[in-house]
């Protein structure tokens, strides 16, 4: 099963950290503090590889699929079970 993850990135952060919500453009949207700088979809990348680490999922397994250049963002995470969404709604609280 594949699950839509709106999120709200915060590049240039001192340290990577997901957690928290957001009413963001998308809907209700799951943080992801970066240190990566908002330049040439570096933010977006380590974005989506803090996102990976943080479900415990492969980073080939979080793909982009809205806002490549936008600090609101929805990615897809492919395969995702119930321990993923169950870890997702951890993080949001």
């Amino acid at each position: 099963m594949d699950i839509s993850v709106a999120v709200r990135v915060r590049p240039g952060a001192g340290r990577t950290r997901v957690g928290g919500s957001y009413d963001g453009p998308h809907g209700p949207a799951l943080i992801v503090a970066v240190g990566a700088p908002a330049v040439d979809g570096k933010a977006t990348e380590a974005a989506r590889r803090a996102l990976a680490d943080a479900l415990g999922v492969r980073a080939a397994a979080v793909t982009l699929r809205i806002g490549a250049t936008s600090r609101d963002k929805v990615l897809t995470v492919a395969g995702a079970g119930p321990a993923v969404s169950t870890r997702l709604a951890e993080l949001r609280a």
